[in-house]
């Protein structure tokens, strides 16, 4: 994951890269290989980027990223087609001198347009600000799973976003707790509000939504214009006719596979969690067929000796069966206290489960081995309804 930030305001003095840089300090651990900003000449407009390399770790990935002397761009996430995009756009005459999705994103916005988060599979955050129109471009994935926030200060004379709230705050927003968002935290168990999905456990802390996006622009009376819109939905009356059972088996395992194929699109080393459930188990037998030494992918799991709904056995069969490498860890409530801290600065809001602090001592496993990059089987069972 890498981390984006940036400020616009009228004034001046406020976007500087002093203040650019406190931004991206509070992102380090999102991007420990390397930063970069960009200011315009009229230093109205300010971006920041901290870099985790996946795909094309050269220089040339290097962000805040020019295109066409008219897009620069600050970006997180992957484009898991961006290959087929790229062949796609090439043919329309665009050109490229990277090999990594950031320029891909690029040219398809030069492109398409808004219209281009149309032609996107992937998980992404990202903004792009357009010299020629004097505007910026932001949007979010379709399930939200990168995260935006942003904010304004000074009666909206200033607009700043971030991957994370605390490089907000590093810039000078304030940390005042929505006392709505908390009591409905403590009495229904709500981490977001599914009413309003900007909401976050933070005054003035807005979150953009899932499969949507967010377009700024200067005017000429000094007061901003901000557009929020959804871009994509599930469409929730479409039915689908079935005729027979081994017709959905087969459409599902082809669409999960090549799902899974494209996310294995990597320059770093991968690995998967794998619990023993049905989900991770899945992922890891497509990933064992698609790698030609599926032997070597290792995998990552939190055990617990002696409860009930331990599956340290059905890990055991998993890896047994592919022949793979495993590596577990055993997380601990006396261990938790001293982890707490942590977990918490990272998290930013509140939390339900305590499995995400068991996912969270797996990630750091998956560190140590040096893996940056873990498929999961989280999410299945919402789904596939597995419960």
């Amino acid at each position: 994951m890498c981390g984006i930030a940036g400020i616009l305001s009228l004034d001046t003095k406020n976007v500087t890269r002093q203040r650019l840089q406190k931004m991206t300090d509070a992102l380090q651990h999102r991007g420990p290989e390397g930063e970069g900003f960009w200011l315009n000449e009229e230093q109205t407009v300010g971006l920041g980027h901290r870099r985790l390399s996946i795909i094309d770790l050269s220089n040339a990935g290097s962000q805040p990223m020019h295109y066409l002397d008219r897009y620069i761009i600050t970006y997180n996430g992957e484009i898991y087609n961006y290959i087929e995009l790229k062949d796609t756009l090439v043919k329309k005459g665009f050109h490229f001198t990277s090999d990594c999705d950031t320029e891909v994103v690029l040219a398809a916005y030069a492109c398409y347009a808004k219209d281009c988060l149309q032609y996107f599979d992937g998980m992404f955050a990202f903004a792009i600000w357009d010299k020629h129109e004097q505007t910026l471009f932001c949007a979010r994935d379709r399930f939200g799973e990168k995260p935006f926030y942003y904010t304004f200060l000074q009666n909206h004379n200033q607009f700043i976003f971030a991957s994370e709230m605390k490089a907000l705050r590093a810039a000078g927003a304030p940390k005042k707790m929505d006392n709505e968002m908390l009591l409905n935290y403590l009495t229904l168990g709500w981490v977001h509000n599914p009413v309003n999905k900007q909401q976050t456990f933070f005054e003035d802390i807005i979150s953009l939504p899932p499969s949507h996006y967010l377009l700024y622009k200067f005017s000429g009376n000094n007061e901003p214009y901000l557009e929020v819109k959804n871009y994509w939905d599930i469409d929730k009356e479409s039915q689908i006719e079935i005729s027979a059972v081994d017709f959905v088996k087969k459409n599902f395992i082809e669409l999960f596979s090549a799902s899974i194929k494209r996310r294995l699109r990597s320059d770093v080393a991968l690995g998967s969690s794998i619990s023993g459930g049905l989900d991770s188990s899945a992922i890891v037998a497509i990933v064992n067929k698609v790698l030609s030494d599926g032997g070597k992918h290792k995998t990552f799991s939190a055990i617990f000796p002696g409860f009930e709904k331990d599956e340290s056995k059905q890990i055991g069969q998993v890896v047994k069966h592919f022949n793979i490498t495993n590596y577990t860890i055993t997380p601990a409530a006396d261990d938790f206290i001293y982890d707490l801290e942590k977990l918490v600065y990272h998290q930013e809001e509140p939390f339900q489960s305590s499995s995400i602090y068991a996912q969270f001592k797996v990630y750091e496993l998956a560190k140590q081995k040096g893996v940056t990059v873990i498929l999961d089987g989280q999410g299945a069972d919402e789904i596939l309804a597995g419960y």
